[in-house]
């Protein structure tokens, strides 16, 4: 006899059975692993998460530290081979430090004749991993001298260091303020679809109030309110709670129309009768079927949160440094001499696009791959 819910027809092969005898969420992964702008968009945040967690090894020094002999210094590109010939060791030239003959000020200027070899687990200054293990070796160095393969700004720090920095800030940030944002959308959705009534009433009216306030005054205003004397820290939460506030309504909408929709059907009727608490239908009955939109709704919402962050630090109304964040790097640059001579200052934005654009193709994919029923293509 043929298995329940499978199709009619003889010889069917162990691929077809498997699939046709899958989970949701195993027929949502095959979906999605079959999209290869998904998986190539996944791959790129697995790796800027990676940076941004292990940004004290990955990078060669620290957000702060200054290289005063190489003030504006370019890019120094890795190499295998030059005048001299060959070499199975990656180099970069060294550096020296030269006169301006017109305003006399110190300039540097790259040594064609020295090689600077690169070695890989280094030690160099020392840092903490992740905030608790002492620790001094960083993924890669060079044996005599500094290297600075995104060049420095203005005060010689380090810009591939810093964008390492600035990675895990700014993609921590989009982080919980997303899960915030879907958190609260969670909760007032849910009441507000499932209660329905005057409950419902009350919060679409709030959630109308809150989509009316504009958003870059109400940015100004509590910018302003932050006090001078807050750490780093605080402000950094502050920024966080501020963004989830402002994100939940659209998804707590969407939310709340499915619920109004479901609340009626029968296995939640069936739920209701068999004693089931209100908390309980809506966690365990009503938000399974809508799972997948909400899961595809958080991956989109994270490059409005990433950008939110980084306009307002770039206007000077989000983190402030010494904190390190996309923005922030960017308001740096925002500068005559930094656009005329310095144009590697504007590398985050590269990180920003890139970032952005794989968030996107991420969520298109499981958007496609949250139809785990549709018709399979061969």
């Amino acid at each position: 006899m043929a298995a329940a819910g499978l199709p009619e027809g003889p010889g069917r092969s162990a691929e077809e059975l498997r699939y046709y005898t899958a989970s949701q969420w195993e027929l949502v992964w095959w979906r999605l692993c079959r999209h290869r702008a998904a998986m190539a968009g996944a791959f790129v945040l697995a790796l800027f998460a990676l940076l941004g967690i292990f940004a004290d090894f990955v990078a060669p020094y620290g957000g702060t530290s200054r290289d005063r002999d190489y003030i504006y210094g370019p890019p120094q590109i890795p190499r295998f081979w030059d005048d001299k010939g060959f070499s199975f060791r990656p180099f970069v030239y060294a550096l020296k430090t030269e006169r301006d003959p017109v305003t006399l000020r110190k300039i540097a200027k790259i040594d064609t004749d020295t090689r600077r070899y690169i070695s890989f687990f280094v030690a160099g200054e020392p840092y903490r991993l992740f905030g608790l293990v002492p620790a001094n070796t960083h993924l890669f160095g060079v044996e005599e001298g500094r290297i600075h393969l995104f060049g420095t700004d203005d005060l010689g720090r380090d810009v591939f260091s810093r964008l390492m920095f600035a990675t895990g800030v700014s993609l921590s940030i989009g982080v919980l303020g997303v899960l915030l944002a879907e958190g609260l959308a969670l909760v007032i959705g849910g009441i507000a679809g499932y209660f329905g009534g005057w409950i419902d009433y009350a919060i679409q009216r709030l959630t109308e109030v809150v989509r009316v306030i504009p958003v870059i005054p109400l940015y100004m205003g509590l910018a302003a309110a932050f006090p001078r004397e807050w750490s780093n820290i605080q402000v950094y939460f502050a920024m966080t709670i501020i963004l989830g506030l402002v994100g939940w309504p659209t998804l707590a909408r969407r939310l709340r129309s499915h619920l109004l929709a479901q609340r009626n059907e029968d296995y939640v009727l069936a739920a209701r009768l068999a004693g089931a608490s209100s908390a309980w239908i809506i966690r365990k009955h009503m938000l399974p079927s809508f799972t997948s939109y909400i899961i595809v709704d958080v991956v989109i919402s994270f490059p409005y949160v990433i950008l939110s962050e980084t306009a307002l630090s770039f206007i000077g109304l989000g983190l402030r440094p010494p904190t390190i964040s996309w923005g922030i790097l960017l308001q740096e640059a925002q500068n005559v001499r930094a656009i005329e001579q310095a144009p590697w200052l504007f590398l985050p934005a590269l990180f920003v696009i890139v970032a952005v654009l794989a968030f996107t193709v991420l969520g298109d994919g499981l958007r496609d791959a949250a139809d785990p029923y549709a018709v399979r293509k061969s």
